[in-house]
């Protein structure tokens, strides 16, 4: 009776402000956005996505003719952008949250929340693809690791922190990051 008590309570919550997934590439930001999204009834948005319609390429297109300071820049202003938008579910780019100006940005407008996952359950998720520019290196799991340990403790400055299990499905995360987000009333309110 009390789960679905908390169920009903939940369904009825009302978002306030943006949540920013940030974290790690193979976090599962798109993937347990859509399903958060999905959750608490609001549009689901992704920066990278935005950037690659806006510029008409592809992420690593982007970075191979442009580089990377020119997209860190671009992705600035669509976070920018975003943000400015009704509250919605928002995934970012594993670097996005590096810049001190996009973390002062997404806590004036919105809430982030750090997707933590070990460096191995990563790799496992990031070795076969071949679309991470960053990883396009003579030793990819090394490149991982490294960005891996320099971003952590910067990831460990968001709002909220969500630790990511292997055993977990992207509903179950989905509602590992809600749960989190019930904790801070100023993003997520019971509307009844």
């Amino acid at each position: 009776m009390a789960a679905q008590s908390r169920r009903t309570r939940v369904m009825r919550a009302q978002l306030s402000k943006t949540v920013v997934l940030v974290g790690m590439m193979g976090a599962g930001k798109t993937a347990v956005g859509k399903a958060l999204a999905t959750l608490l009834e609001v549009p689901f948005r992704d920066s990278d996505a935005a950037i690659e319609e806006a510029a008409d390429r592809t992420i690593a297109e982007i970075f191979a003719r442009d580089g990377e300071s020119f997209f860190r820049a671009k992705e600035s202003k669509v976070i920018d952008r975003l943000l400015d938008a009704p509250p919605s579910v928002l995934s970012t780019g594993g670097g996005a949250f590096m810049s001190e100006a996009n973390r002062k940005m997404i806590s004036d407008k919105g809430v982030s929340v750090w997707l933590e996952v070990d460096l191995p359950l990563l790799w496992n998720r990031v070795r076969q693809r071949d679309t991470r520019p960053l990883l396009q290196t003579p030793n990819p799991r090394a490149t991982l690791e490294s960005l891996y340990h320099a971003r952590a403790p910067i990831y460990a400055l968001a709002d909220l922190k969500v630790h990511a299990r292997p055993r977990y499905s992207i509903d179950e995360m989905a509602r590992e990051v809600r749960d989190a987000l019930l904790t801070r009333r100023d993003v997520l309110e019971d509307s009844r």
